[in-house]
């Protein structure tokens, strides 16, 4: 991999905010996400992700999964390995630029959605029966055609209104598992290469230590500051995905 001095300050960068959204600043990861398709295409820059994703899973799941609300779990998981089917199917069939767009129009329909809950504040399953599978299956396409699933997956526990541990122990737990589970798929696709994980090996450290500056700005945000925080960086991610 043949990168410039630019290249790698983006890279390190998005390392670092890896880290960070794994401890608990969710709405961060679509960021890493965007700077790792600045280095490399779109594809690519997919699977060259997931492994730093994966360390940053296993960081934030091990800071905070006695928060992890296992009910949400068990509802989204077997939708979203239906998703990660779906994505699988549909990466091979997919430009780069179409799959940037097909994840940044599902992202801001998802805010949108969230924002239009917020004014008339109904109850919690005002959604109905559909939310979670719906969301499950958008957020098994999304990971895997552009580890994008952060903000979509912020939007569904805020929607929740979970509080805000609880919002961060439960994704965590939910990205380790789904992140795991998505290799094999990325490694069939030939996305995950012996060259990818060498320059996942050199980011590591940078990973980890976004996830020790991330756990001590989720210790002291308040609540709504970090719903605000969540949707405003899911918006300026999609936005970039679009635009």
């Amino acid at each position: 991999m043949n990168l410039d001095w630019a290249d790698w300050l983006m890279a390190v960068a998005a390392a670092l905010i890896v880290g960070v959204a794994k401890a608990g600043i969710g709405g961060l990861g679509l960021l890493a996400a965007v700077l790792f398709t600045q280095i490399l295409p779109a594809k690519a820059a997919s699977g060259a992700l997931l492994p730093l994703l994966c360390l940053g899973d296993l960081v934030g799941a091990a800071l905070y999964r006695r928060h992890a609300d296992w009910g949400h779990l068990g509802r989204l998981f077997p939708w979203t390995a239906l998703g990660v089917l779906a994505g699988y199917f549909l990466l091979e069939r997919l430009s780069d630029l179409e799959a940037r767009r097909l994840v940044g129009g599902i992202v801001l329909g998802m805010v949108a959605l969230h924002l239009g809950r917020r004014r008339r504040e109904p109850g919690k399953d005002a959604f109905g029966a559909w939310f979670a599978p719906g969301v499950g299956v958008l957020a098994g396409i999304t990971t895997l055609v552009a580890n994008a699933a952060g903000p979509l997956m912020a939007i569904y526990f805020l929607a929740m209104r979970l509080p805000k541990l609880d919002f961060v122990g439960t994704a965590a737990v939910f990205f380790l598992v789904l992140n795991l589970f998505k290799v094999p798929f990325m490694g069939g696709l030939g996305l995950i290469t012996p060259e990818s994980l060498r320059l996942n090996l050199i980011l590591a450290p940078a990973v980890l230590a976004g996830a020790w500056g991330g756990r001590a700005v989720v210790a002291r945000i308040d609540q709504r500051a970090f719903e605000n925080v969540a949707l405003a960086l899911s918006v300026l991610a999609a936005a970039r995905l679009l635009f």
